[in-house]
């Protein structure tokens, strides 16, 4: 199948490039000259893992390559996959411009029949927007499918080419068997159903997804206070095949391109509907206090004045094995930080240039290494969960601070870990660890 994608962010280059794998003859497309030189000569715009090799591999064997002519990629194409950025409006709502210059521009290139699928993330309704749109322009026959994706950054290939299962939304059943067959060699799992049905599947599942993660985060916090360990009952809860255990890992909150987004989205979708989504409404509250109990933690160890202090941040980007640092809760964190006066020490394997070239420069001391940034540090906050930081040696990076405050936000560390230590320990709903900064209890060594 000759196939144009339109649209190099994580979703359309991590698509574009798989189907490349698979043996299709796929043209990526993007108006961004950095992204397309960056392609053309060997390397990856983003930080995904085993996706440079992949590219490589296709370009090599003439299955893939890149360009910033959209006409040229269009015209005699079998399928066109728009998969360019639904940024959020300032009322939460999806900014639809770009699905809209997309659809006029393919209008304009279409030289015969051919399937046009959206694989953005849009509102219910978007993809007869697009089929209007198009139908306004142009003659040539073509059918429209919602093609909704459900990869994670860190594991967008395997997520890709091991789905748990493809969404196929169309009202051509002939098209709809089309793309079905195209994707049968990855799962068995391929669902077809109506085109709104598929749009609005994919917000249900980010929203459902954000909502597992606030609801442990606020058990995590009721555990603090009563005395119970939330991983042991995150673990317990898990063994209910009914729940699960995915993203019952409690924590600082979600962040990244796609749950923040979504789920505001979808509470904008429900009240053009008049209906008030007050459970995800309280799912989006719960996320965005949780980021700041780090704050009010060190704040609370410190006596309320954080002024003067040297923090260590350990973790910028929004979650591991990727550079996006989009809707991150270090942004947050350290904004506040360095507004209360604390000089910040931040470090993260991967996504240090992304951060500032969002955040900017200002109060933050930038380190290459993660003991670099502990020297001297008042105490550390660990915001992400990379495995290097999981490896640290405690007794090593106890002698490298001034004092020995670590406030673990993702749970990384084990009682066995802080043995032997003087830490002053916190973690997330885990009291019998979080020795020192209980809200009930005098401070603790441990």
């Amino acid at each position: 199948m000759k196939i144009a994608v339109i649209g190099t962010g994580y979703v359309g280059l991590v698509s574009g490039i798989c189907y490349a794998e698979l043996g299709h003859a796929v043209v990526c497309v993007d108006k961004d000259p950095y992204k397309i030189a960056t392609l053309q000569s060997g390397g990856i715009p983003i930080y995904e893992p085993g996706l440079e090799e992949l590219s490589r591999k296709g370009v090599a064997a003439g299955k893939l390559r890149y360009t910033h002519d959209l006409a040229e990629a269009v015209r005699g194409t079998d399928l066109v996959i728009i998969a360019v950025g639904t940024p959020p409006l300032p009322s939460g709502q999806a900014d639809l411009s770009y699905i809209d210059a997309a659809a006029a521009e393919i209008a304009d290139a279409l030289t015969g029949y051919a399937i046009v699928a959206v694989k953005s993330t849009v509102p219910v309704g978007t993809n007869e927007r697009v089929r209007d749109l198009i139908r306004a322009r142009t003659d040539v026959p073509f059918d429209s499918v919602s093609l909704p994706e459900f990869l994670r950054e860190g594991s967008a290939v395997r997520d890709t080419l091991e789905p748990d299962r493809v969404v196929i939304g169309a009202d051509s059943p002939a098209a709809a068997e089309r793309i079905a067959e195209l994707h049968r060699p990855l799962t068995k799992q391929v669902m077809l159903t109506d085109i709104r049905s598929a749009e609005m599947l994919k917000y249900a599942s980010n929203a459902f997804l954000a909502t597992k993660i606030s609801f442990i985060n606020e058990i995590a916090n009721i555990c603090e206070k009563v005395g119970a360990d939330v991983a042991e009952v995150a673990a317990g809860m898990g063994l209910d095949r009914r729940i699960g255990t995915a993203f019952l890992n409690a924590g600082i909150g979600y962040g990244g391109s796609c749950f923040p987004k979504d789920t505001r989205a979808l509470i904008q979708i429900a009240g053009h509907v008049e209906y008030e989504f007050k459970l995800l409404r309280s799912v989006v509250e719960v996320n965005q206090d949780q980021r700041m109990r780090i704050v009010r933690k060190l704040e609370a160890i410190f006596g309320g004045e954080l002024r003067g202090k040297t923090v260590a941040v350990w973790g910028l980007s929004f979650k591991p094995n990727t550079d996006d640092v989009r809707e991150s809760p270090a942004l947050e964190i350290i904004r506040h930080l360095v507004d209360s006066g604390v000089v910040v020490r931040a470090y993260d394997p991967i996504a240090t240039p992304s951060f500032r070239g969002l955040f900017g420069d200002g109060g933050v001391v930038w380190c290459d290494g993660a003991l670099e940034a502990a020297r001297g540090a008042d105490a550390l906050c660990l915001l992400t969960e990379w495995e290097e930081f999981a490896r640290t040696d405690l007794h090593g990076l106890q002698e490298t601070m001034r004092q020995p405050i670590l406030i673990d936000g993702r749970n990384v560390f084990k009682e066995e870990d802080l043995a032997g230590t003087a830490f002053v320990y916190y973690s997330i709903g885990r009291p019998s660890l979080n020795q020192g900064v209980r809200e009930e209890m005098p401070i603790l060594q441990y």
